[in-house]
């Protein structure tokens, strides 16, 4: 076998995954020209086996270990790419099963959402394995316009329309200030390669105020990806606008590509201005942890709610990102993971308590929940105690994880101030909870929900006490992760 015949094998072994996705998104979206609304369930199922063929190639490229570079360098396929693709299908493929009896109620169980989903995850995978100023762009573009295609999916709904219309302008902005930020750094550097512009800050002598400005205008679109305040402003209505279904979707997966998002950038490019956008991250993390903890008490609406909390426990992860070691990055991945998995039970069970006609996204539709599902309603206890970071659920391992990573590196202040928060977030959490077990129900209708979906969301839940009892593997595998990454 030839050098260049090896390099074509690992280029095609390398973006495996992401051909696999893009290819089960084309025969969905040709297949469903054929099949009638009465056998949906075909363009759903074949949904999920392309997600799980998806995870499954992300999991033999973590065993498999060495990096894989793909497409002329624009692509690497790292075990920190696999964890987070792995994770990313696991998130989307919940979502499905949990929205399946919402989205036929309101008659969004089509191709066209199966669709989005597919090609918005493929954004995703993209924007994960991304070692190039194009790629990453490319795959930003690619998840967030099928995002905004989503919420308007509901066309009926006035709500839905004016959220995605807001998230455009919004997301918009935000990419004109990463293509700014970026375009700067590639002037200085002269190079759109996330390494190679990280090899010429540290040996060659590019401009350190253009660089500075890129950094600046760069934290900008990280910020906005992950709301991140004072760039939050986007979360709460897109979260309360759009369909249920959706904000669930909106509010999991795109985290892990957030997150790596933040990572190629910062960690792998601006390695030589750690200092500059540890100042920064540390003044989103403080804004972020107190203004969306503090807005969050004032909420009726739980999606509102659970947008606030989106934008405090986005302030916590990135208390582990600024601390600038592996121990702080490994934290902040666990505890975009733990996250995420809680989040999915949560909407889950909103999901749930909704039905045709009915939206249950008011505070006071978890009322008397324990009289109509004492199982359910255990199941939110879960999640809202993991959200609060009480032991031994794995919220409460996650936010120790972030804020030790803070005291390591001298932010002691820092840590006392996200203790604080926390505790005002306790408030609004275990005011579900007081509804759920001590009011009476105002709503006695009852919850009807598939096998498949009470056995996932009962394994989901139980799997937030689980793991906060046997925390040891997750946190392994994410500093594992990062280790042969960075």
């Amino acid at each position: 076998m030839t050098a260049a015949t090896m390099a074509a094998g690992f280029d095609f072994i390398a973006v495996l995954p992401e051909i696999v996705l893009a290819a089960s998104a084309c025969a969905i979206l040709i297949a469903d020209l054929f099949i009638s609304d009465a056998h949906r369930q075909v363009s759903y199922w074949l949904t999920q086996f392309g997600l799980l063929a998806t995870a499954g190639l992300a999991l033999q490229l973590f065993h498999d270990g060495a990096p894989l570079h793909a497409l002329g360098g624009m692509f690497v396929a790292d075990q920190l790419a696999s964890v987070l693709k792995i994770f990313s299908c696991v998130a989307v493929s919940l979502m499905l099963f949990y929205s399946r009896s919402y989205l036929m109620a309101r008659g969004l169980f089509r191709g066209e959402t199966f669709v989005l989903a597919l090609t918005s995850l493929l954004g995703m995978l993209v924007m994960i394995s991304a070692n190039s100023f194009v790629s990453l762009y490319l795959g930003l573009e690619l998840m967030s316009l099928s995002l905004y295609a989503m919420v308007a999916l509901q066309r009926d709904s006035e709500r839905a329309i004016e959220a995605a219309m807001k998230y455009f302008v919004l997301g918009a902005l935000a990419s004109g200030l990463l293509l700014y930020g970026m375009s700067m750094i590639y002037g200085a550097t002269g190079t759109l390669d996330i390494g190679g512009a990280a090899e010429a800050m540290v040996h060659g002598h590019p401009n350190r105020t253009i660089l500075l400005f890129g950094l600046v205008f760069v934290v900008s679109a990280i910020a906005f990806k992950l709301g991140a305040v004072p760039y939050h402003m986007w979360v709460p209505d897109v979260y309360d606008g759009a369909p249920t279904a959706v904000t669930m979707f909106i509010g999991t997966a795109p985290e892990f590509a957030a997150f790596a998002f933040a990572m190629r950038l910062l960690v792998g490019t601006m390695s030589a201005f750690t200092v500059e956008w540890q100042g920064m991250l540390l003044v989103l993390s403080l804004l972020s942890m107190i203004l969306g903890n503090v807005v969050a008490v004032a909420q009726t609406s739980i999606k509102r709610m659970l947008a606030y909390s989106t934008i405090a426990n986005m302030g916590f992860m990135l208390m582990g990102l600024l601390a600038a070691n592996n121990d702080g990055y490994s934290a902040a991945m666990f505890y975009i993971v733990t996250y995420v998995l809680t989040a999915l039970v949560a909407f889950g069970i909103v999901l749930l308590l909704s039905r045709q006609g009915f939206e249950a996204d008011q505070l006071d539709d978890f009322k008397g929940l324990n009289q109509r599902s004492p199982w359910y309603a255990f199941m939110m206890l879960l999640t809202m105690f993991s959200l609060a970071g009480v032991p031994p659920t794995i919220g409460f391992y996650a936010k120790f994880s972030v804020i030790w990573a803070a005291v390591d590196i001298g932010l002691v202040w820092l840590a006392v101030i996200a203790v604080l928060a926390s505790l005002v977030g306790a408030f609004y959490y275990l005011r579900i909870v007081k509804l759920m077990y001590f009011d009476d129900a105002v709503d006695r209708e009852r919850i009807e929900a598939r096998a498949d979906t009470r056995f996932l969301l009962s394994v989901n839940g139980l799997a937030l006490l689980l793991l906060g009892i046997f925390p040891q593997k997750l946190m392994g595998w994410c500093a594992l992760a990062l280790t042969h990454s960075y």
